[in-house]
């Protein structure tokens, strides 16, 4: 494993042993007596290692074994092969020092009381991890300033909007400014706007005390504000681990040409695959080897008042890498 590496995975596998049988009495009675089972293979033989302070993006589709790869690095399942290393601990070994340094944010799970205010249940926290007062205050004060918690902490946790509660769970879960943090979906079912709150929270959060931060999320937003390296696996297996705009370049052939005429055209298709037409704006898609071409084509024979060249959506990127 490598020295310089926070999160270090080799050769992990996680293999789940599942009862099966056929429905009906006399088969429910047979599987008391003989039962059958088989293996899922959750997590296939993967290898990775996180730099001190890298933000990567752990993406893949339900059932690709993001979840399960994130509760064995946090110490909650052990792997059935492979060696992990966190911080220098094994996860599941819960030694106190490791689980002191890490936190694990799942979006669609409540570590809030629902019951009682949540300033009560972050006080429960700073019990648990031993924060002292003076420590507590200064990070309390710290993310009230980036979350503007202010007006949330006296109330119950049942009173709270999904966004007002994703902000308080988040704050929870690193009050003891944890060195690495797992984040499983942490916008998962909010609004644009606290999305956009959330992540920025996240980023600063990087940049003021260097953590290192392993993230999951299915808006690509989450991956492309604070990330920029991507790991991707899908059925267990992991398809790569690179750069994002290096995913982009391996995965799409293609580039997106928007432009602006001065009049409208009812039909580009002679110049690439018509994505949009509204108005005087079409937006085309072309082979990335002919885009200069047809760049060219379109500002010589065109009354053209702008034109931009992007890269694909990082969706369209990621849905042609599951494709393979």
């Amino acid at each position: 494993m490598s020295s310089t590496s926070e999160i270090s995975v080799q050769n992990l596998r996680k293999t789940y042993r599942v009862p099966e049988r056929e429905s009906g009495l006399s088969a429910a009675i047979k599987s008391l007596v003989s039962r059958t089972t088989r293996d899922i293979e959750a997590v296939k033989n993967i290898s990775f290692d996180v730099a001190p302070g890298e933000i990567v993006g752990f993406l893949g589709p339900n059932g690709a074994g993001k979840t399960t790869t994130l509760k064995m690095l946090s110490g909650l399942l052990h792997p059935t092969l492979g060696a992990i290393s966190v911080l220098g601990h094994t996860p599941y070994t819960r030694h106190k020092d490791f689980l002191r340094r890490i936190t694990l944010v799942m979006g669609q799970r409540n570590q809030l009381m629902w019951d009682i205010p949540v300033a009560d249940s972050f006080d429960r926290n700073r019990a648990i991890y031993r924060i002292s007062h003076r420590e507590y205050a200064e990070t309390l004060d710290e993310f009230n300033t980036l979350l503007d918690l202010n007006d949330l902490l006296s109330k119950p946790v049942r009173n709270l909007s999904l966004g007002e509660r994703m902000k308080c769970e988040i704050a929870a879960a690193l009050l003891h400014r944890p060195q690495v943090l797992f984040l499983d979906e942490p916008t998962i079912g909010l609004d644009v706007t606290m999305q956009r709150r959330i992540r920025a929270f996240l980023g600063e959060y990087n940049r003021r005390h260097g953590a290192t931060v392993l993230l999951t999320s299915h808006y690509m937003a989450d991956v492309e504000a604070l990330c920029k390296r991507v790991i991707v696996i899908h059925r267990g297996d992991l398809l790569f681990d690179g750069d994002l705009t290096a995913l982009i370049e391996r995965f799409s052939p293609h580039k997106t040409i928007v432009v602006d005429l001065e009049t409208e055209r009812a039909d580009l298709s002679s110049y690439g695959d018509i994505i949009t037409a509204e108005g005087n704006r079409i937006t085309l898609r072309v082979p990335k080897t002919k885009t200069a071409e047809v760049t060219g084509k379109l500002l010589a024979n065109l009354p053209v008042i702008d034109l931009t060249v992007q890269d694909p959506p990082i969706e369209e990127v990621i849905e042609q890498v599951f494709s393979i």
